[in-house]
């Protein structure tokens, strides 16, 4: 397969969330952290994508934010081409590395300054980086860039309020393809999108894949979005990952109790007579995570073992999987 170009390792990000000074004194609180990604390990290969699901509050995003820089981790790296990229974003050489990391954020109708002609949103990170300093050509690159993701080159003097949401995040793409990254890191982009748009821009994802090389992490909770762009999935639990395994394998034989759980809640044409399990209790508080497991409240196969120890992700038949009941065959 060769050398990844992504590789997080043991990644981990917390957040001091304590009241002021004033009210922990006054009111005798304790400090507050919250431990929002750990100890996180995954790769990604050139022109693949991962996608990462899980429910609302897992950490997701955080992983996002911490792959493009935008926080520094509380422990582990990411490796980006072989080299360590915060070690990097550090120094002179940050600037050439983000040009080859960019991010397309979750809603098109914030991420886009709406005083801003479309010209200019997309030609930011033209001249930021210097990689085009003159009008004329500035205008033909970014026209060519929204020609590349459906929209008209016309469509650069108007400003964001006159486009839909799908055409506001076909303008979030082409700007985040202006500096010609390897790697996107794509944070729900279709989750503020109605049903049919959302096909439209993930065909566009998929096309530009397909013709530039490009590596996407791909942050969503759509299940079948996810079946549809990914090459690897990873699921995430209260900042861990629980199950990374190749897309078909996850979807025909899922193996924690918890990845289960996702896909028995999701409706299936065929199984109109079949009673659907909806996903069970509720996800524990962050701030106060259960020992062992952070699962083992709301799975049925749970035992002393998974109150007590805190499963490893291990690979197990090609699988790697924190579970101690899939580890000690009782699933």
């Amino acid at each position: 397969m060769g050398e990844p170009l992504v590789q997080a390792r043991d990644l981990a990000r917390s957040f001091d969330v304590s009241p002021p000074l004033l009210n922990r004194v006054l009111e005798g609180k304790p400090r507050q952290v919250l431990q929002a990604v750990d100890g996180v390990s995954f790769e990604i290969q050139r022109g693949k994508t991962l996608a990462l699901v899980g429910e609302s509050g897992c950490g997701k995003s955080t992983v996002a934010k911490l792959l493009v820089g935008l926080y520094e981790p509380s422990r582990g790296s990411v490796v980006f081409d072989g080299q360590d990229a915060h070690a990097a974003y550090r120094t002179a050489q940050g600037r050439q590395l983000r040009r080859r990391i960019q991010m397309i954020f979750q809603d098109p109708y914030a991420s886009l300054n709406p005083r801003w002609r479309v010209e200019d949103i997309v030609g930011e990170p033209l001249k930021e980086h210097g990689i085009i300093t003159g009008e004329p050509q500035l205008g033909q690159r970014v026209g060519e860039l929204l020609a590349s993701v459906g929209l008209s080159p016309e469509d650069m003097e108007k400003y964001p309020h006159q486009f839909s949401g799908g055409q506001r995040q076909r303008i979030s793409i082409a700007r985040a393809l202006a500096t010609q990254p390897d790697f996107l890191v794509c944070d729900e982009p279709t989750s503020a999108l109605d049903v049919s748009v959302q096909a439209q821009v993930l065909n566009i994802m998929k096309d530009l894949q397909r013709k530039q090389g490009l590596t996407y992490l791909f942050i969503s909770h759509n299940l079948a979005v996810v079946r549809h762009v990914s090459d690897e999935v990873g699921v995430m639990y209260l900042g861990r990952l629980v199950e990374l395994a190749g897309k078909h394998q996850l979807f025909s034989q899922p193996r924690h109790p918890y990845t289960r759980m996702l896909l028995d809640a999701i409706p299936k044409m065929h199984d109109t007579g079949r009673a659907r399990t909806p996903v069970q209790g509720e996800v524990p508080n962050p701030l106060n995570p259960p020992a062992g497991c952070a699962f083992h409240p709301r799975c049925p196969h749970a035992n002393a073992r998974c109150k007590a120890e805190r499963p490893a992700l291990l690979e197990i038949r090609g699988i790697r999987v924190a579970c101690h009941a899939v580890e000690e065959g009782r699933l």
